[in-house]
């Protein structure tokens, strides 16, 4: 082996400028100690030629595989989401929430499986869509763009690197005044124009024109000594949707079962006998089959406030001493009002025609009725979600060969009520007056009929509410020490040790009224009639196929939903059950507590050709406490046909431990085959920890069903997923900023946390289903076994006044000696099974010299030798969710005052989750979707530049299915954004 005369310097094609650029931008990474980038004076990256330079750069000279998006200039990112910018790096693919990029998945591995850092740290995550949460990722959406000077995507492990990133760890890093240099003040404002604000009915609408205001300042003293940058935004979005969706999932039968009707054994939501022949094209014994529990139509407005703010000190107190303090919060305020319309089926008098084979869904679903609810509800949303991290770094160059970063912060983040009614709170309406109803489920939106049913007001009542709040709590705290030492000019060792502790906590209470059906809280009479106000469904859902089909019950009423809460308050004489309870009955608290070391020696040496190689091990060890509170049901209640109602009164304790620990070694090795062409070959084990609803205590749903409850329970002992990930790639630099590369990927996972459930009943907690009135209503009613409906009118009518039988309140509560209620708890437990993923990734971007033309593009192949079997019923643990091919290509034109770029952005049909139905394990597919975007930019002069953005140009829609295309999960009606802009800078 010889000494390699090359490592003293970059390829040739690598220039001075581009090199300090480089430099700035991975000299901050305090989580991977890289021993090349020297201390070179910093350049200010400015426009998309620039950018894109920066990042060609960034993916040259790192170890392992790399990408990134770089700032185009400060305050100028090219997204103004984080998440949009990242999926436009081969490989990486995002879930969209209204519209807005918020989480990421990588080379299949989806959002839990990726680690996201902020300056190196680990980020905290809540959620603000009231509910509690389930997963480790963090959403996107809670950053703005306008203070972000990188984001670096490490697809290989490496022994330095935090532990949790199975497909990518993601850096996050803010504009530095020491990386900035000079003194700058930008102060920017933006109008946006989001059409989907107007496309949804009067009581939803925002404005149609919201701002946007943002401001930074930087400065470092004379001297260099001293430096300071502070960073502002403020940002305001009024948006809606429309969406129809299946949103108590799909019941899943096989077809072998033989419903024994006659003997009061048969499946509630089973077809009927073939004798009855009202179903065509029945399923067959050899088929599984679902058939879907509701249909709903909704319409939706969202407010949304943001408000993000960063301070940065930096001091040089000696010449080989830097420390930084800084000061990164986010707050978001959420308010989501929504009005829908939907149609409940009880599995009554089923009709309809079932696709042929296997799984099988109904092409046409339809139920007989006389006299059932056309049921519309109002809700509202308010959140208010905030994340802070304090931190302290300090740089010591102690020698010419032995360089030490430590590093510690504190992060939170929170989300909880904005709104003294509760996070999430739902009010139900309805007309007693539907009769026979089918959904044509043939076209990419779901068509509802309804026979009867016509709009009148003076038929409208109150039903049950439910008044739900939420609180979440994510704290990370951790200090991490990390060196470098120079053995020689050949050889480095880079080392290091972190103490991680994180605390999650998820507390939940509802406030439920459950009265349903005719003259429920005064009947009709109670509301006014001039509180509803008449709207057509269709007009929501243009440009969605079958939206317009005439055989649409195409009506509906919209409400205010603080006027209908005011009537309810008088018809019932008071606000006790129409408010939220800050008393969570539900308290779910975890800690885990991480130690880690690790060490990693870098080599650099010619055998004919330069060659880099990067060897580490890391030890990490995890120990979790999982203590929770969780309330205590006293008693189940049939409120409705196909609803019972579960009782809490009081609450217990319970709490669990696990440990694990894991020793996770990595490899990287390049070669410069020539001055434009390298190789990679990489090898690490990593590992993805569990998601916080798996470890908690138990949640009992508080709505069940005629065949039973639902429910969660934790495993604090489950153990993380593991991946032994294996990377080779090619990437040949034909001229500046011009390249394409070749990677071919393969992870071999194993320890699955597989969904599982079992089945749990409570002592003395019983349901009238089966009970002493329910036999007695078949064997003297005549009621058929499945027939709810029949069997609670028999009872009302016949046992009135019979222990538990509330006729006023329509409701019959389960006694002494009835069936035990059989909750479904959904479960985790580690599955042996091992799987491989394997997939290439091909990336091109050619810059046409001289033109201030550019193009780039890729496309991610992604495959997997365990897929979801849509042929077997129940939970399958060995999918992972994420999965699917991705693609990007972007076009672009700059000169020195005006720069225009489009960009597509596709994904194909994945798998978003095991469990896509309350009703039963169902898979759930998104199915393919792409989107145009335009952005384009004027410098007026040299301090007043301007921007026009538009998204989603083609007004593309996102539909979600289940086992097949016909058994839809939703389709969602999104829109168009559109943005105009200026940036000052003094």
């Amino acid at each position: 082996m010889t000494p390699n005369p090359r490592r003293a310097r970059c390829p040739q094609r690598l220039k001075p400028i581009a090199l300090a650029c480089l430099t700035g931008l991975l000299g901050q990474a305090a989580f991977a100690a890289e021993p090349e980038p020297q201390q070179l004076d910093t350049v200010v990256v400015t426009g998309i030629r620039k950018s894109l330079e920066t990042t060609v750069n960034l993916k040259r000279m790192s170890r392992g595989l790399v990408d990134g998006v770089v700032a185009e200039d400060i305050g100028k990112f090219p997204d103004t989401n984080l998440a949009e910018s990242l999926s436009r790096i081969s490989g990486v693919s995002i879930e969209r929430s209204n519209g807005e990029g918020t989480r990421i998945t990588v080379r299949g591995m989806g959002p839990d499986q990726n680690l996201v850092l902020l300056n190196g740290r680990q980020m905290p995550g809540s959620s603000f869509d009231g509910g509690a949460p389930a997963s480790r990722s963090f959403d996107f959406s809670n950053l703005a763009s306008d203070g972000i000077a990188a984001l670096e995507v490490y697809k290989t492990s490496r022994a330095s690197s935090p532990t949790g990133g199975m497909g990518a760890t993601v850096n996050v890093r803010t504009q530095r005044p020491f990386d900035i240099k000079q003194t700058i003040a930008h102060v920017g404002v933006k109008l946006v124009n989001d059409e989907t604000a107007r496309n949804v009915p009067a009581e939803q609408q925002g404005k149609a024109v919201t701002p946007e205001l943002n401001a930074i300042y930087s400065t470092v003293s004379a001297d260099g000594t001293f430096g300071i940058a502070l960073m502002g935004t403020y940002q305001e979005r009024d948006s809606g949707y429309s969406s129809a969706a299946v949103t108590s999932g799909w019941k899943t039968f096989d077809g072998k079962v033989d419903n024994d009707w006659g003997g009061g054994n048969a499946q509630w939501g089973g077809l009927p006998p073939a004798a009855w022949g009202a179903i065509k094209n029945r399923p067959g014994p050899n088929s599984i089959y679902s058939v879907p529990q509701n249909l709903n139509y909704a319409f939706t407005g969202v407010h949304r406030e943001r408000l993000n703010g960063q301070m940065v000190v930096q001091v040089k107190p000696v010449q080989d001493v830097v420390a930084t303090l800084d000061f990164v919060m986010s707050e978001q305020k959420f308010r989501q009002r929504r009005n829908d319309i939907s149609a409940w089926f009880n599995y009554n008098g089923q009709f309809g025609e079932y696709q042929t084979g296997s799984p099988s869904s109904p092409i046409i679903y339809g139920e007989n009725m006389s006299g059932s609810d056309v049921a519309m509800g109002g809700s509202r949303t308010q959140v208010k979600t905030k994340n802070q991290q304090v931190g302290l770094n300090v740089k010591w160059k102690a020698s010419n060969e032995l360089k030490f970063d430590f590093d510690m912060h504190k992060s939170s983040a929170t989300s909880g009520a904005d709104d003294p009614l509760g996070t999430s709170v739902v009010m139900g309406t309805a007309m007693l007056n539907r009769g026979n109803t089918f959904v044509d489920f043939s076209n990419k939106f779901p068509v509802l009929n309804i026979e009867g049913g016509a709009l009148d007001a003076s038929l409208m009542q109150l039903q049950g509410s439910v008044f739900g709040n939420s609180y979440q709590k994510n704290e990370v705290q951790q200090l991490q020490t990390n060196g470098n030492w120079k053995i020689n000019g050949d050889s480095s060792l880079d080392f290091g040790v972190a103490l991680t502790e994180v605390k999650n906590r998820s507390a939940f209470a509802n406030v439920q009224r459950d009265s349903w059906g005719a003259n429920a809280a005064g009947g009709p009479a109670a509301l006014p009639d001039n509180l509803f106000t008449a709207a057509s469904i269709s007009q929501y859902f243009s440009g969605i196929p079958g939206a317009n089909d005439p055989r649409l019950y195409n009506r509906f009423y919209t409400f205010n939903f603080e006027q209908l809460r005011a009537a309810a308050i008088q018809a019932l004489g008071s606000d006790n059950l129409l408010k939220a309870s800050f008393n969570f009955t539900d308290d779910l608290r975890t800690t885990e507590k991480s130690d880690s070391v690790y060490g990693q020696y870098n080599l650099a040496w010619d055998w004919g050709v330069p060659m880099d190689l990067s060897a580490g091990l890391r030890y990490e060890r995890t120990k979790v406490q999982s203590p929770s509170v969780q309330s205590t049901p006293t008693a189940v209640r049939w409120t409705g046909d196909n609803e019972l109602a579960v009782i809490s009164s009081g609450s217990s304790t319970s709490s669990g431990s696990g440990k694990y620990s894991y020793a996770l070694p990595s490899i990287d090795w390049s070669a410069d085959l020539t001055d434009e062409t390298k190789l990679r070959l990489s090898y690490g084990k990593t590992i993805g920890r569990p998601g916080w609803n798996a470890l908690g205590g138990r949640v009992l749903n508080s709505i069940a069903r005629i065949d039973g409850g639902t429910g969660a329970i934790g495993n604090p002992n489950l153990k993380p997923l593991q991946s032994n990930n294996f990377d080779l790639s090619a990437e040949h630099y034909y001229a500046k900023s011009s390249y394409v590369a070749l990677s071919y990927f393969l992870k071999k996972v194993k320890d699955y946390n597989a969904p599982v459930i079992t089945n749990q009943t409570i002592a003395g907690l019983t349901t009238p289903v089966g009970g002493a009135y329910y036999r007695q209503a078949i064997q003297t009613g005549g009621c058929a076994p499945t027939d709810s409906g029949c069997i609670r009118q028999w009872i009302f009518a016949n046992l009135a006044g019979s222990p538990g039988v509330d006729v006023a309140n329509r409701s019959i509560t389960g006694q002494p000696g009835d069936p035990l209620l059989v909750f479904k708890l959904g479960s985790f437990e580690n599955n042996e099974r091992k799987s491989r993923i394997n997939g290439i990734e091909l990336n091109a971007q050619h810059i046409f010299s001289g033109t201030g033309f550019g193009l780039g593009g890729n496309f991610t192949k992604v495959k997997s030798d365990r897929s979801y079997d849509n042929n077997k019923p129940g939970a399958q643990s060995d999918v992972l969710p994420g999965m699917g091919d991705s693609g990007n290509l972007v076009g672009f034109y700059e000169n020195d005052t005006f720069s225009a770029r489009l960009a597509y952005n596709w994904r194909g049909k994945f798998l978003v989750a095991n469990f896509g139905g309350v009703e039963g394990a169902q898979p759930l597919y998104v199915e393919p979707y792409g989107q145009f975007d335009l952005a384009l930019s004027y410098n007026l002069d040299k301090n007043l530049r301007l921007s026009f953005e538009a998204i989603n140009l083609t007004d593309q829609y996102v539909r979600t299915h289940m086992r097949n295309e016909n058994q839809i999960g939703s389709v969602t009606k999104l829109g168009r954004r559109f943005t105009i802009g200026a940036v000052y800078k003094f």
